[in-house]
């Protein structure tokens, strides 16, 4: 498949407006905001407008947390190769290095005084799951937590008690609604006697707690989309303190008054006093080189792939196209050649005529059907349910396709008529992946058989 490893495929895209940026895990203190995008951190004043950039190492740097005085930031940082956590001044520099163990070490706040950062780490946990550490802002060795688990965490304004996650879940932010045995609930713990409270909870997620006078804000899923509540550690009441969005809330912390948060990648604020909730337009123009255009090579993109019923080409999934190769000699061919559209799971139909595959130009996935030989439009057949769709199988006379989608349900549609019958649903996702259903047609194409 030489032909394919010299394809180049151009990769462009134009700077996006504020409404289209995805603004990441922000920070607050009196006057400005830091949040995390395209990999470095940035700063913009509270009210909105340019952002500057603060860091430009060519790892990660994520997860900020202004200091309790708002004068230095700490961060997660990806400078040497592993995740440590690093300091830097408000107004920028060279940021300083605090830890140095080989585990991955996050940032997640700082003791009241700010003379510590709070970070979690699994260095000294026999089960994986991380537990919290407090590392001197002057450097030398970090001091454990007595919680034998923890993540995220917000003493205190005395600095007696600690808010905490006893389960952690990497699939949080992904896992929409999870209910499972490990759902994320809030926990204070009192650091003078070790005694332990819960936050209450509906079996909901539960996380980013943020202490704030005698109240705990947090993020939770509790009355659907994930939204900021509120708990009073003295009534042991909770409110929803913001209506839910159309999308979830995925990150939030705060200073002695405001909360910060990220929605689908737009930046607010709410004023825990006057209840006011805003947003914060942020506008970046720098040089990123993500997003210059430039040429790169297909061959080390390849999703999916399927071959010719004569099997003199082949056909790829490589960075959204979908490009056929021949064999040994002659041009590969990029059959669709669209910017901004993701196209997937190409499959070649039995009488070698047609190519099947998945793409989201109008915005949600449709089946699109195309020549073989890239001459003329695509047939594009819209889908009855909005979702994600797996990959289509011919029947073996061509005139019709086989799915299944997200839902656990299995599909046909007549190429024809673009009629689509829904065949069966599972009730059970497959825990070992693969083609869920595993749908197979009979050779006379008038049977399916499948795995359920």
């Amino acid at each position: 498949m030489k032909p394919l490893a010299a394809l180049l495929l151009t990769c462009s895209a134009a700077l996006a407006d504020a409404s289209h940026l995805l603004l990441q895990k922000p920070t607050i203190n009196r006057t400005h905001v830091v949040f995390s995008y395209a990999d470095d951190l940035w700063t913009v004043p509270r009210g909105g407008g340019d952002a500057v950039r603060l860091t430009s190492g060519p790892g990660i740097e994520t997860e900020p947390h202004f200091s309790p005085d708002g004068s230095q930031i700490a961060f997660t940082g990806q400078y040497e190769g592993n995740f440590d956590v690093y300091v830097v001044a408000a107004g920028g520099g060279i940021p300083k290095r605090l830890t140095w163990h080989p585990d991955p070490d996050r940032v997640v706040g700082w003791t009241n005084d700010g003379k510590r950062v709070l970070f979690a780490s699994a260095r000294g946990s026999d089960t994986g799951m991380p537990k919290l550490y407090a590392v001197p802002l002057t450097g030398g060795p970090a001091e454990e937590l007595p919680l034998n688990r923890a993540g995220y965490g917000a003493y205190s304004p005395s600095g007696t008690q600690v808010a905490y996650l006893p389960v952690i879940r990497s699939s949080a932010e992904a896992w929409k609604r999870y209910r499972g045995g490990r759902v994320t609930q809030i926990a204070i713990a009192n650091l003078n006697d070790l005694s332990v409270t819960k936050v209450p909870s509906q079996g909901s997620n539960d996380s980013h707690p943020v202490w704030i006078g005698n109240n705990i804000f947090f993020l939770s899923d509790r009355n659907g989309r994930t939204t900021l509540f509120s708990y009073d550690t003295r009534t042991k009441k909770v409110e929803q303190v913001l209506a839910p969005g159309d999308l979830d809330i995925k990150w939030a912390t705060g200073n002695d008054r405001t909360i910060v948060y990220e929605r689908f990648g737009e930046l607010r604020t709410y004023e825990t006093e006057t209840r006011r909730d805003q947003a914060v337009p942020v506008r970046v123009n720098a040089d990123l080189p993500g997003i210059r255009p430039k040429f790169v090579s297909a061959a080390k993109h390849i999703g999916s792939s399927g071959i010719s019923p004569s099997g003199a080409r082949a056909v790829f999934e490589a960075r959204g196209e979908i490009i056929t190769v021949p064999a040994e000699k002659g041009d590969a061919r990029n059959l669709t050649s669209t910017v901004g559209v993701m196209e997937r799971t190409p499959a070649w139909s039995p009488d070698g005529k047609l190519i099947a595959y998945w793409s989201d130009a109008s915005g949600e996935y449709a089946l699109h059907v195309m020549n073989q030989n890239g001459l003329g439009d695509p047939k594009v057949i819209a889908m009855q349910e909005k979702g994600f769709y797996f990959e289509p199988r011919w029947s073996p006379d061509s005139r019709q396709l086989a799915f299944t989608d997200n839902k656990l349900q299995l599909w046909t549609v007549d190429l024809a008529t673009g009629k689509q019958t829904k065949i069966d649903a599972d009730t059970y996702y497959e825990p070992l992946g693969g083609q869920h259903m595993d749908p197979a047609w009979s050779p006379d194409s008038r049977w399916i058989a499948y795995t359920i």
